[in-house]
């Protein structure tokens, strides 16, 4: 099931007005000064990746599109603002006939994103790109965030399916809506958010809870109703009493009794609870015997990455898992910190770019219009590294490319036999979308193969390899050349 393209994925809400109160009090001021429609350069990035990963995945551009599509103010947005007294008359106006104009570029989904390179670039007039960091941080990070941890759970299964199990404990009705897309996009397989179903097109499943055996007079009764029910998908929960000694053996009865005489072969067992290798095994060695070797064992019950691996490494006879609130929250590190930053500014269609200075060398922002390369090896087709270059530069690859850490710039390395991948898409020009989202599913195949591009060193989860993501000379030369003119006026200022 695809998406259905008239289907408000916002639930019908005009989102607006989601915004930090200081995107409308520098809107106003922007325009009392003149300022408004200077063109203005924005770039929305990351710093470091969660959990200590060797890389993220994108997601979340189709919500970004379709809130940019929808910006509209209503009366009573601006009968709210009118009594806030912060806003001029003039800049109530100009929200009561907001159009939306910007230009936007952004990361397809699906890609394996890195620190510091813009995910989403936005240019136009002051007020807007301005006014639409909330959005673009709050859609961006939170799906990213979820994709990542996703993938690098349905890494660690090894290939086995991976489900989200997570609505009951996610952060609000959006945290399970858009944490379950992002989800599948990470890898998942299903979800058991119905609605991102109906939404999205995600497949949803699910069977039994524990209330369901609690309801009928005894284990045995609750399995027989079930089979009974949905023979075809007989999936029965073996850990309400005790796995080994009740729930298995009355799952092998009714299977024996009411399936097999039917010719209709058990879809499996799952358990929510126990030790996961010792029960899981056990329960493969009674189900083999048997002769239900095809039954399948899911396995539920507070999963990440980390508990995945070591019951794997440990032997565990497991072939799908079902993943919660662990997956849906990224527990582990639940806040991507992209942050929005002025690139650039467009005076007489030249651009001037403008960078932001910190103690901390990581927070110094990279400035100008830019573009992404992504650089693979023609032999491995494996990505070797991320050019981040000003917006006119085009890499020529026929020729020998010289790269080099922007930090430690000693560190030099020549590229021959390579192509490159421009990385950012247009997604809306002059405010109109340009861009039409791929399905889910088909977003998770495509992350499915660029993740497979990197190096297995980088996609480890204890200390994987560091993805280099440099700058061209010329940015790099750009970057300290502002530095240097900053470094003079703090001289000249005796600080």
């Amino acid at each position: 099931m695809e998406l259905t393209k008239n289907f408000d994925v916002r639930n019908e809400r005009n989102l607006t007005m989601l915004v930090d109160f200081y995107e409308l009090t520098m809107g106003n001021g922007y325009l009392k000064n003149g300022v408004g429609d200077k063109i203005a350069y924005f770039d929305m990035f990351f710093r470091r990746i969660p959990d200590e990963g060797g890389y993220c995945i994108m997601a979340g551009v189709m919500q970004l599109i379709e809130y940019l599509s929808s910006l509209k103010f209503t009366d009573n947005d601006i009968e709210y603002l009118k009594s806030k007294k912060s806003f001029s008359d003039e800049f109530l106006d100009y929200l009561r006939n907001f159009k939306f104009s910007c230009d936007v570029w952004a990361i397809p989904e699906g890609n394996p994103v890195f620190p510091n390179e813009p995910l989403v670039t936005v240019r136009g007039p002051a007020i807007q790109a301005q006014f639409v960091e909330t959005m673009i941080l709050l859609t961006i990070n939170h799906q990213t965030l979820i994709a990542t941890k996703s993938n690098r759970i349905c890494r660690a299964a090894a290939g086995r399916p991976v489900m989200e199990f997570g609505s009951r404990r996610a952060q609000g009705y959006d945290g399970a809506i858009y944490g379950s897309r992002a989800a599948v996009i990470g890898g998942c397989s299903a979800t058991a958010c119905t609605i991102s179903e109906e939404m999205f097109g995600i497949p949803a499943v699910g069977t039994m809870a524990h209330s369901w055996v609690q309801l009928f007079d005894s284990e045995y009764e609750a399995f027989k109703a079930w089979a009974t029910a949905y023979p075809e998908d007989c999936l029965l929960l073996v850990d309400t009493y005790n796995v080994l000694k009740s729930g298995l053996p009355n799952a092998i009865r009714v299977f024996n009794e009411f399936l097999k005489p039917q010719g209709i072969r058990p879809i499996g067992i799952r358990i929510d609870s126990g030790d996961i290798t010792y029960l899981s095994k056990k329960c493969r060695e009674i189900l083999d015997a048997a002769g239900y070797e095809d039954a399948k064992i899911t396995i539920s019950n507070s999963l990440d990455e980390h508990i995945i691996t070591d019951v794997l490494v440990q032997g565990a006879c497991i072939d799908s898992f079902g993943v919660g609130e662990r997956l849906i929250t990224a527990k582990s590190e639940p806040v991507f910190g992209g942050v929005y930053k002025l690139s650039a500014i467009e005076e007489n269609n030249i651009i001037k770019p403008k960078i932001k200075i910190s103690e901390n060398e990581e927070k110094i922002t990279n400035p100008g219009f830019k573009k992404i390369y992504r650089i693979f090896d023609k032999t491995t087709d494996k990505a070797i590294a991320d050019l981040i270059t000003l917006n006119e530069e085009v890499i020529d690859e026929n020729l020998t490319l010289e790269i080099f850490d922007p930090t430690y710039t000693w560190k030099k390395k020549k590229l021959k036999n390579y192509y490159v991948k421009d990385l950012m898409v247009q997604i809306f020009k002059n405010g109109k979308a340009i861009y039409e989202s791929p399905s889910v599913s088909e977003i998770k195949e495509f992350a499915k193969t660029e993740t497979d591009k990197l190096w297995p060193e980088v996609l480890r989860l204890e200390n994987p390899h560091t993805y280099y993501v440099d700058l061209s000379k010329k940015l790099w030369d750009l970057k300290q050349s502002l530095l240097h003119s900053y470094s003079e006026i703090y001289e000249e200022q005796g600080e």
